[in-house]
């Protein structure tokens, strides 16, 4: 009997639903089907299926959710909670790329996803050192503090640069543009600085992660370094990622991270914590 493929769908047809799933049907084919996709525009979800199957654009989120075993989220901050909500009401596992809009709502999913038998997948996304991150915390972690450092025009549209009427375009240095906690971070810039909760979540959690955001106009990449202090001692890590060529907002890593969750979910062998 042949072996019954992961059915997956993805809720959110722009720069990374794109790539995901061109890499699901390139490169996963044997484990794995894409049988659905949603957006809200539904022009994105037809103009992206079209490039494998027109039957695959779904005209509402449950009609995705009934197809598939596993839903990949791919949207936006302010919705990604209602979309996981449901998803997981459903008893579907989920993988989140939004996930500085769940921060707020961590124990409610996941309490729902126990007594709803489903699993949440959050990969790492643009950053390096979860997996030392998460050992640390197996003990006692003193201190967090993550800098993120991207080109001004990465900001462009940020609720922070709105209400503080930031020029970015007169920015001719390393400038900081904010310094907080992880959780105003998340709420000023919530399509800039997911890894800001996914690091939360992995650690001491939003309001004790400490986040420095500086825009550089003399880098062309998204510059993220994460310090942790624990009694396991001192971890530093610092990853230099391209920008995704369809969207300067994200960084190509977090794409290939998810890429990487896949692959742990399809495989018999998992490594790293």
């Amino acid at each position: 009997m042949p072996e019954k493929k992961l059915r997956i769908g993805i809720v959110g047809c722009g720069a990374i639903g794109s790539s995901l799933a061109k890499t699901i049907v390139s490169d996963f084919s044997g484990k794995a089907q894409l049988v659905s996709l949603f957006d809200i525009d539904i022009n994105k979800a037809y103009n992206l299926s079209g490039k494998f199957d027109k039957k695959l654009a779904a005209l509402n989120l449950e009609g995705l959710i009934n197809k598939v075993d596993l839903v990949i989220e791919a949207t936006r901050a302010d919705t990604a909670f209602d979309i996981a909500k449901k998803v997981i009401s459903h008893s579907r596992d989920i993988m989140l790329m939004s996930v500085g809009g769940i921060i707020g709502h961590y124990e409610e999913l996941k309490a729902l996803a126990e007594e709803k038998k489903a699993h949440i997948f959050i990969p790492s996304g643009a950053i390096c050192g979860i997996d030392g991150l998460k050992a640390a915390g197996c003990g006692k972690i003193n201190k967090v503090i993550l800098t993120t450092k991207k080109p001004p025009k990465a900001f462009l549209g940020a609720p922070y640069i709105v209400k503080k009427k930031i020029r970015l375009d007169n920015i001719d240095k390393d400038t900081v543009i904010f310094e907080g906690n992880a959780a105003q971070a998340i709420a000023a810039f919530p399509q800039n600085i997911n890894v800001a909760a996914t690091l939360s979540l992995a650690g001491i959690g939003p309001k004790n992660t400490l986040v420095r955001i500086v825009a550089s106009p003399a880098i062309d990449r998204n510059v993220h370094e994460i310090e942790v202090h624990s009694d396991a001692g001192k971890i530093i890590a610092v990853s230099e990622n391209v920008v995704h060529p369809d969207n300067p907002k994200t960084s190509y890593l977090a794409v290939l991270s998810a890429t990487a969750v896949l692959k742990q979910i399809l495989e018999p062998v998992k490594i790293g914590t």
